[in-house]
């Protein structure tokens, strides 16, 4: 294709990557070295037929003033991101200081709003990521050896999870573990424990949101690689069958290698996603056992009665950073795959 078809062509999708994602994503980082303005505070004397007193009111004008004057707000750096609802340099340099030994450090650590966020953001990363791959992957080799009568009932029901709007799934999950909830009840019944909730325990909770995200993921995966299955050589798997190839041997040998290029890209799009976990834990009301990054920007512009955007921009800033780390390794071995192909 000549140079200058080919920058007509990628001229429109490239102009709105520049508007719609890396625009915002500056705007993002500039607005993470600010702070909102302090309040103007003024002095006055409320005189009556007792006496006068004095009060401290804020001066509405003058803030108002301030914030036109200024609509980024103050100025304050890097300390957006090294105070203590981020990164915390002082509380970790006081806590390796003072804890007596590494159990206590990293507890004093998990206390922290960004780092208790954090853990449970890698924690969900972790688990939901290769169980919707694998399971994914197993529920499409399943259907697929299906007759041809029952594949399209199978296949809707298999949608379902992803059909219902994410936060009204972990609603109705919510409400059926509750106490009078069906799951909720089997559980109290089996341990014999009327006293037993998900919702008051920390693990319990993690565990449920766990299920939740692998539930509500797994059929993105499902029809990614049953689509792919239908792609497979045929020849190439009869040939593996003339062989004398196993079931496994041939999932393994000829299945897998290609729809490898698919594996990278559910791979990709779900550590994307789960790195970004927001609505289970607003909808299973779980934010005091589990938060996430996402969660913290959401309180930070809805949570407080003024919008804390410099907080918010600063934790987005990190979460950008923290995506990048995790689909690096990624990238670098699909780009290697690339030029060796190449």
């Amino acid at each position: 294709m000549p140079h200058r078809t080919f920058f007509w062509f990628i001229l429109p999708s490239a102009l709105a990557m520049l508007v719609f994602i890396a625009l915002p994503i500056v705007s993002i980082v500039v607005q993470s070295l600010y702070v909102e303005h302090d309040r103007v505070l003024v002095e006055v004397e409320n005189c009556g037929p007792f006496g006068c007193s004095k009060e401290v009111r804020v001066d509405a004008a003058a803030t108002a003033e301030l914030q036109r004057e200024e609509p980024l707000g103050r100025f304050n750096g890097l300390a957006t991101y090294t105070n203590r609802n981020h990164l915390a340099f002082d509380e970790i340099g006081a806590a390796w200081a003072n804890a007596p030994d590494i159990a206590e450090f990293a507890g004093e650590i998990l206390s922290l709003p960004f780092y208790r966020a954090l853990s449970f953001t890698l924690a969900y990363t972790a688990v939901v990521t290769p169980f919707v791959i694998v399971l994914g992957f197993l529920i499409a080799l399943a259907v697929n050896m299906l007759p041809s009568l029952l594949k399209g009932p199978v296949i809707f029901v298999s949608l379902l999870p992803m059909i219902i709007t994410p936060l009204i799934g972990s609603l109705v999950l919510f409400w059926m573990i509750d106490s009078n909830g069906v799951i909720g009840a089997t559980i109290q019944a089996l341990a014999n424990d009327p006293a037993l909730s998900l919702k008051a325990s920390a693990p319990l909770t993690w565990i449920t949101l766990f299920v939740y995200g692998i539930w509500h993921s797994t059929p993105f995966a499902f029809v990614v690689f049953y689509a792919g299955l239908q792609t497979v050589p045929k020849d190439t798997m009869e040939s593996a069958m003339i062989d004398g190839a196993s079931t496994f041997e041939r999932v393994r040998f000829v299945t897998l290698p290609h729809l490898s290029p698919l594996l990278v890209f559910v791979g990709l799009i779900q550590l994307m996603d789960n790195f970004r976990v927001f609505e289970p834990i607003v909808g299973f009301n779980a934010e005091a056992n589990a938060t996430s990054l996402s969660w913290i920007i959401f309180n930070d512009l809805r949570g407080a009665g003024t919008p804390l955007f410099g907080s918010a921009a600063a934790t987005s800033t990190l979460t950008l950073i923290g995506v990048s780390i995790l689909l690096t390794p990624v990238l670098i071995r699909t780009w290697r795959d690339f030029t060796r192909k190449g």
